[in-house]
């Protein structure tokens, strides 16, 4: 994790009176930033620098986060590969009484990350879980696209298997809501050629390295978007916002 813009000289947060303590036995959920390091919240802040034990998806890209606010401190890894075989472990900290907090790569732990499986554990052998809001791409992609998002279905990452690509393309056509939709670089031409064919017509948002010093927005129906990108080297993370079916063309269709 790189940040390109310019920062303060000090990224530690003041320290905020009258704060109210940390909870012992408590599974903590820290969002971190997407791209630009002052997103960072004094909660999350306080949690990377004071809990007992912090699960993180990559140790190595956590702690250049921890490097850039001046945090040093022990981490533990918890990814996909291993959330299974940690479940024990971080079960019988939170049992101990200590203070766990998890954080993915970026954004929000669980959403298109891992998390999800250790909160369920935590929360079936009756331990408390605690989210830290902050940073998610999601939202950002939403709040930024300009496009009605007050209904949305949030997928994440299509599948990369053709027959169940097709599949969800095929259930997505159907929708009327708004879509969220995460790419990779490698994947995004594809990806809106898969649009063009199964959502046509449709009105799109792509964004790309959103809060970083290169966010930059494309909006229009998917033909023009396409059109737009056309011909560019792709680079980033993507967030792809489809449009709701707009009533008018709704009610067309069934006419």
């Amino acid at each position: 994790m790189t940040e390109d813009s310019e920062h303060p000289d000090s990224l530690t947060p003041p320290v905020l009176e009258k704060v109210a303590s940390l909870r012992g036995g408590t599974l903590y959920l820290v969002a971190t930033p997407i791209g630009n390091l002052e997103d960072l919240t004094f909660r999350a802040f306080r949690l990377l620098r004071d809990a007992d034990v912090l699960l993180c998806e990559d140790t190595r890209h956590t702690g250049q986060l921890l490097k850039a606010f001046g945090i040093r401190r022990g981490m533990l890894s918890l990814h996909k590969f291993n959330e299974k075989s940690r479940e024990a472990r971080v079960l019988a900290d939170l049992g101990d009484g200590k203070v766990v907090a998890m954080v993915s790569d970026a954004g929000t732990p669980g959403i298109s990350d891992p998390g999800a499986r250790m909160v369920a554990s935590a929360w079936d052998a009756g331990y408390r879980v605690e989210s830290i809001p902050g940073a998610c791409a999601v939202v950002v992609a939403l709040t930024v696209s300009g496009l009605p998002a007050d209904n949305f279905t949030f997928v994440g990452f299509l599948p990369i298997k053709s027959g169940r690509r097709t599949r969800e393309l095929e259930r997505l056509a159907e929708m009327t809501s708004a879509i969220v939709i995460y790419e990779s670089p490698h994947r995004i031409a594809k990806l809106l050629e898969e649009l063009e064919r199964w959502l046509p017509g449709r009105e799109l948002a792509v964004c790309r390295e959103l809060t970083k010093r290169f966010e930059e927005v494309v909006r229009g129906d998917v033909r023009d978007v396409k059109k737009q990108l056309e011909g560019r080297k792709a680079r980033g993370e993507y967030v792809v916002v489809v449009g709701q079916v707009r009533e008018t063309k709704k009610r067309s269709a069934e006419l």
